[in-house]
């Protein structure tokens, strides 16, 4: 069996020898090989280099490679991300990477993880050996699978808590390139075979609903299904996925995220959400769960123009870590008006999209009983929809049941079979 290839990152301007010594390290158990690109600013010239770091920044263009050491610091990292993208997603393409892994400061940091971000899908192994790996990391991940590994000292020199480090870090991105290498065998086996991937959102009010909507699809008509925790990263995570073709049709149950990105909570899912599914004319299910709240985190980091008495706000303290507050009419209004708009502007397919309205509560906390019920919030939200969506093409339908009754979930499921099958002219 051919051995996994894993392409290796390094400024090596800056961090030669620590590159090196992670490189010999990846090698020396034998089985696997390496190529080392370097995406450092100034040239270096090392044998052991596979890929300068001149051909890098001329690849994918027919102009003189570019000097990056003449470059601003800032249009030098954007120029080599750039073109370490196109080098690596071709690379990929053609078969020739099981793994990618870099060891760097922050500079190095924010350039390779674009790389990997950017170049490669979910799934392939990544691993970043970092001095930020520590702190604030969002930014550096976003919503894709990679591995960050704290460097602990600064990759400034070779020392032995550093080399122990990256000797981890070699073991661990050649057991995750090995297996995935391994897996590919399985992969194509299964492509023979395909299931329809269904992605469904979820958060913690509506559970009840997407459990019985997974078991419905994978018991029934033995569909994969991926749930996606509607926390930020999370419907950004499902949106990529389904622009990578990983996904074959989308039951956006909780949309939550909508209300945290208008209002100013702490879980949005920055203003592209509703695009991905819809620009790529899948089969979608979309209804507004949880869409009756905005999340904060502890009680005390409630923004003061929500916090305060006189503003008269709902603030539900769901656990020490999370407080919620219910939605206005007026912001319900925005969220449908906010889903209308992304719905219209992208759906290729509106004959493949269908909007589902539970009027009998759209969480476990808005229901008649319980401390969200809002019957003029959810009445802006579902007429504003309605009202957003005619002409559309786009067929919306109320349900009397609560979003996690078991009718509504059934109903849910049983209208994306519907779809799905309409896309294949089954």
């Amino acid at each position: 069996m051919a051995q996994p290839q894993i392409v290796l990152l390094g400024t090596c301007d800056t961090k030669l020898d620590e590159t090196l010594f992670l490189r010999e390290q990846i090698l020396k158990a034998g089985t696997a090989k390496v190529i080392l690109l370097d995406v450092g600013c100034h040239p270096v010239d090392n044998n052991l280099i596979d890929i300068s770091n001149a051909k890098l920044a001329a690849y994918g263009t027919d102009k003189a490679a570019t000097d990056l050491a003449q470059l601003p610091r800032a249009e030098y990292i954007k120029c080599m991300i750039d073109s370490t993208t196109s080098f690596v997603s071709d690379l990929f393409k053609t078969g020739e990477i099981h793994g990618i892994v870099a060891a760097g400061g922050s500079s190095s940091t924010s350039l390779v993880t674009a790389v990997m971000r950017d170049a490669l899908p979910v799934g392939v192994p990544k691993l970043m050996v970092s001095t930020m790996a520590s702190g604030d990391v969002g930014h550096l991940v976003e919503e894709t699978d990679i591995t960050l590994m704290y460097s602990v000292v600064d990759i400034a020199g070779i020392n032995s808590i550093l080399n122990q480090i990256l000797r981890n870090a070699a073991g661990a991105i050649l057991g995750a390139a090995t297996m995935y290498h391994q897996s590919l065998g399985d992969i194509k086996a299964q492509s023979n075979q395909p299931k329809t991937r269904v992605a469904i959102t979820m958060f913690g009010v509506t559970t009840p609903c997407v459990d019985a909507i997974r078991t419905h699809l994978t018991s029934k008509y033995g569909y994969e299904v991926y749930v996606f925790h509607a926390t930020g990263s999370g419907g950004k995570a499902m949106e990529r996925l389904v622009r990578e073709k990983q996904i074959d049709a989308v039951l956006d149950v909780t949309t939550t995220e909508i209300a945290d990105e208008l209002v100013g909570g702490v879980l949005t899912a920055g203003p592209n959400r509703l695009t991905a599914a819809a620009q790529a004319g899948i089969p979608q299910i979309l209804s507004v769960g949880a869409c009756d709240m905005v999340n904060f985190g502890p009680r005390d980091t409630v923004p003061a123009k929500f916090s305060n008495p006189e503003h008269n706000r709902l603030l539900y303290e769901h656990n020490p870590a999370v407080t919620l507050m219910r939605t206005s009419p007026d912001e319900c209004t925005q969220i449908a008006n906010f889903i209308g708009v992304k719905l219209r502007e992208h759906a290729v397919r509106p004959d493949l999209v269908q909007v589902i309205l539970p009027t009998g509560g759209i969480s476990v906390i808005s229901t008649p009983s319980q401390p969200f019920h809002d019957s003029s919030a959810d009445t802006a939200l579902f007429d504003t929809l309605e009202s957003r969506l005619k002409g559309s093409g786009i067929a919306v339908l109320r349900d009397e049941h609560a979003i996690n009754d078991s009718e509504f979930a059934t109903l849910a499921a049983e209208s994306l079979v519907a779809l799905i099958r309409q896309e294949s002219g089954a």
